[in-house]
């Protein structure tokens, strides 16, 4: 029997996220969630998927789950009911998302001692994430110490960039010190949705330049030319960028020197600020955009400046990325916001006719879970809604690794 199954698990500091995927055909086993780790009040859902050999009914489970260890541990036997535990000779690999991978891993690798200590290292760059990924890890490595664990980076994608793209224009020598650069972030969807794009049209990968928007609470942009990311959002942090859910993006940095200095603002209340208290929860107190866009429309002041910005940085970007790759063959919205709010489409398409850009309100308007072309016909650059699917571009990437 050949091993064909990935589990994939996304730890973040609270949660775990999981999905296994049969890499066979590409189909999904089992999906769950376990939240609220270390509370009493913790929270694990399962639901084994309907197809053939896999059983249908979701379960919920109430209860503390006092750690990682613990929620692993809750998480394989739940896949162990629906006889697809870890210990099945049918088990391929675990794919962990890591959420930075610094300048030395640009591609999916194989997790060892020594690749795991040089992850942990990374954790300045990433505080809030890469330890809850590195707890991962910890935990699969110990429950199934026989199987490749593989990372797959977040950063990896846009390891691509060129050096003069990803250099601040700052010190050099500091720079290189503390390793300040733009590494970008969201590459697994940012990869998957770029590929799926060029299939949608129809064309091979590298014929296709293409502009992604992945707009979720968190939302980044990126131009790929052929394939290959030359350049993104994000930058040394998630907080660079587009305007979201309660990020800031872009502002001028001295913005920090100015709440300090007249403010007497910490660094620490800087930081929760910024990344915690801005963006369209800071302008107009929601980051939801579906209620932002519900208030907007009520007429609300507060709710239509917010969603007016929102829009403005993401026209500022689409312009800007086509400047950059200089012909584009698509604009590809994805991510919550991107798939399912049809007026932030309209909105950020809505005057730039002149870079070939023109929905059809009709197709933009209508509903769908599949990829699809929302551009109007005679539209020189298509306009698309791909879904991303993170968790099978990281079991994809992982499977190639331990297959090839």
């Amino acid at each position: 029997m050949t091993a064909s199954r990935v589990l994939v698990l996304n730890s973040g500091s609270s949660s775990v996220k999981y999905q296994l995927l049969d890499m066979a055909d590409r189909s999904r086993l089992a999906s769950g969630l376990v939240e609220r780790i270390g509370e009493e009040t913790s929270r694990l859902v399962h639901e084994p998927l309907s197809g053939p050999g896999a059983p249908a009914g979701r379960r919920e489970r109430l209860g503390p789950i006092a750690d990682h260890g613990a929620a692993l541990k809750a998480v394989a036997g739940e896949l162990a009911a629906d006889g697809m535990g870890l210990d099945s000779p049918e088990l391929a690999a675990v794919g962990h998302r890591v959420v930075h991978g610094g300048t030395r891993f640009t591609r999916p690798t194989v997790i060892d001692d020594e690749v795991l200590a040089e992850i942990r290292s990374l954790i300045p760059l990433a505080p809030l994430h890469n330890p809850a990924n590195v707890t991962g890890i910890e935990v699969a490595r110990s429950l199934r110490a026989d199987l490749p664990q593989v990372a797959v980076f977040d950063t990896a994608f846009h390891a691509t960039m060129p050096e003069h793209v990803a250099r601040y224009a700052i010190d050099a020598a500091t720079a290189d010190a503390y390793s300040i650069r733009r590494y970008g972030f969201h590459g697994t969807s940012h990869a998957y949705v770029s590929r799926a794009t060029a299939r949608l049209l129809g064309k091979p990968v590298e014929d296709v330049n293409v502009i992604v928007l992945h707009l979720g609470n968190g939302a980044s942009a990126s131009a790929v030319r052929g394939g290959v990311c030359v350049e993104t959002s994000m930058g040394l942090t998630p907080l660079e960028g587009l305007v979201m859910g309660t990020r800031s993006g872009d502002v001028d940095p001295a913005v920090v020197f100015h709440l300090a200095r007249v403010g007497g603002f910490s660094v620490d209340e800087i930081d929760s600020l910024l990344n915690k208290k801005s963006g369209l929860l800071g302008m107009c107190g929601d980051n939801d955009m579906r209620e932002v866009l519900r208030r907007a429309g009520e007429g609300d002041e507060a709710a239509s400046l917010a969603f007016a910005a929102y829009v403005h940085r993401l026209k500022k970007y689409i312009g800007a990325y086509a400047a950059v790759l200089g012909r584009v063959d698509a604009v590809t919205f994805t991510a919550g916001v991107g798939e399912n709010a049809h007026q932030v489409r309209e909105a950020a398409i809505d005057g730039l006719a002149v870079l070939g850009l023109v929905l059809d309100p009709e197709a933009n308007a209508a509903r769908s879970a599949e990829p699809r072309l929302v551009s109007a016909e005679h539209a020189r650059v298509a306009v698309a809604v791909v879904p991303t699917d993170e968790e099978l571009e990281i079991a994809t990437q992982a499977y190639a690794l331990v297959t090839d």
